[in-house]
């Protein structure tokens, strides 16, 4: 994943670009870089945010760096900001999104007119922002260029690119992810997070559609190119990615999460006579757990806390074995409230299972009676198309798959996985009970996809649900 914040202001940005881009930290932990325009020209810092976060890493920079222009990365891949020069003079860019036809694209660009290369390598792979601005420098004009980047990448993508006169803006093609402006007396700024601009004095100005491309200079935003009708915006931004303050569409994720526990509670209908105490896997199942509370009855609580002094991120290395060391060394448990408890347990979702099959058997060994398992969001089938999800590589990956391919062998039909998608078949039913076994749940339900449609409060056509049904 990924996040960004960008300001253009009458005097420096720089306080305040550094901020907000510190405000998107949990969507990243690989790479950040600032750039920013302003008398003296350019300036960029890029650094790695593994072992320590951003603030620290950036610190010096700020005082380094003056410009009225600005554009920062949280990045969960590539280096980035880039600086640009072509014969649209100096830009910096930044994207979040993911190219599937990359091969294609870069085929495309080495047989055109004139020679070609690629500079900004990554672990052997192109750098999926060169290859967007190489995309945008096809054409004669920027604007043309944005248009013509967004119509030949297949998957998605959502540029901030920074320029001598201001910022250029373009949503990715079907919103599947937001870009929302904060204005003030002395400017504007742009972030992919809503509330990242709250405590810097900004009130929200608008939330672009989808494909929709703007200039954002600190007199004015000027749309370019107007917002398409068609949007599939990401619904995984409520469930797990964004924090508990955000808002997209006008829907906020906190209370989108209270939404899906509740529903729920509803399917559950358990009481306290059915279980002591429910609670949420740090952090996106905190949101969650309190609707279910609140909607059942059953008292809230906090089995185990995460260390936030050293864990201040929700996102871990990419590593998975690391991933699966640290997500059992950072919860610590409070035995109290745990010892011959019936504890009902809500995380975001269940992607490879282990994780939660860890903390499950961390709960039994400090005395837990019963671990009964609420993912926040149905069962994930699909690997994302769109999004640069680091939580898994292949869809075998996915314990839902790897089930099914118990039960059905390896070449699945779709009308098949279809049916397992479908929370009223036998099918579903029966994976249920196989992956409640192999991670040694008490029970097991997950959200419903109907329920957390009606959880995120917009019109279902706009919503992408892909990743749970293979719908596109």
């Amino acid at each position: 994943m990924g996040g960004f914040f960008a300001a253009t202001l009458k005097e420096d940005c720089v306080f305040d670009l550094f901020y907000g881009t510190d405000y998107h930290s949990h969507l990243g932990t690989r790479r950040a870089g600032m750039a920013v325009y302003g008398p003296s020209g350019f300036n960029r810092a890029i650094h790695n945010i593994e072992n320590a976060p951003f603030r620290s890493k950036f610190s010096s920079d700020v005082h380094e760096m003056e410009g009225n222009y600005g554009i920062g990365c949280i990045s969960d891949y590539d280096p980035q900001p880039l600086l640009v020069r072509s014969h649209h003079g100096t830009y910096a860019i930044t994207t979040v999104g993911k190219i599937n036809n990359d091969a294609e694209l870069v085929k495309e660009i080495f047989s055109g007119n004139g020679p070609a290369h690629f500079l900004e390598m990554s672990g052997g792979d192109i750098n999926k922002t060169e290859l967007t601005a190489a995309l945008i420098n096809q054409k004669d004009n920027l604007i043309d260029g944005l248009k013509y980047a967004q119509e030949k990448i297949a998957g998605s993508m959502t540029i901030l690119l920074l320029t001598t006169t201001g910022v250029y803006l373009a949503r990715d093609k079907y919103g599947r992810t937001p870009i929302i402006l904060g204005k003030k007396d002395e400017g504007y700024c742009a972030t992919f997070e809503s509330y990242a601009f709250l405590n810097l004095g900004y009130t929200q100005y608008k939330e672009l559609g989808p494909g929709e491309i703007c200039v954002m200079t600190p007199e004015k935003v000027v749309t370019l190119v107007d917002p398409g009708k068609d949007m599939k915006i990401c619904s995984f931004l409520w469930v797990y990615y964004g924090f508990p303050a955000a808002s997209y569409e006008g829907q906020s994720v906190e209370a989108v999460r209270n939404r899906c526990g509740a529903e729920m509670a509803k399917r559950d209908g358990f009481t306290k006579d059915d279980i002591d105490l429910v609670a949420g896997v740090p952090d996106s199942g905190i949101g969650h757990a309190i609707g279910y509370s609140n909607e059942s009855g059953v008292p809230y609580g906090r089995p185990f806390v995460k260390y936030t002094p050293t864990w201040p991120r929700s996102f871990m290395p990419t590593h998975q074995n690391k991933r699966n060391l640290i997500a059992h060394m950072k919860l610590i448990p409070v035995t109290e409230l745990i010892n011959g408890k019936r504890l009902l347990l809500i995380d975001d979702s269940i992607v490879r299972g282990t994780q939660l099959r860890e903390t499950t058997q961390y709960l039994y060994d400090a005395g837990a009676k019963e671990v009964h398992i609420r993912p926040a969001c149905p069962p994930i089938l699909y690997s994302c198309k769109y999004i640069n999800f680091s939580r898994e590589n292949s869809e075998m990956e996915l314990i839902a798959r790897q089930v099914i391919a118990e039960e059905e062998g390896d070449n699945v039909d779709r009308t098949i996985l279809e049916d397992y998608a479908n929370p009223d078949s036998d099918r579903y039913a029966k994976m249920l009970e196989k992956i409640r076994q192999k991670l040694n749940f008490t029970s097991l339900a997950f959200n419903r996809i109907d329920d957390m449609v009606k959880s995120i409060g917009i019109d279902p056509d706009k919503i992408c649900t892909y990743c749970f049904n293979g719908k596109e």
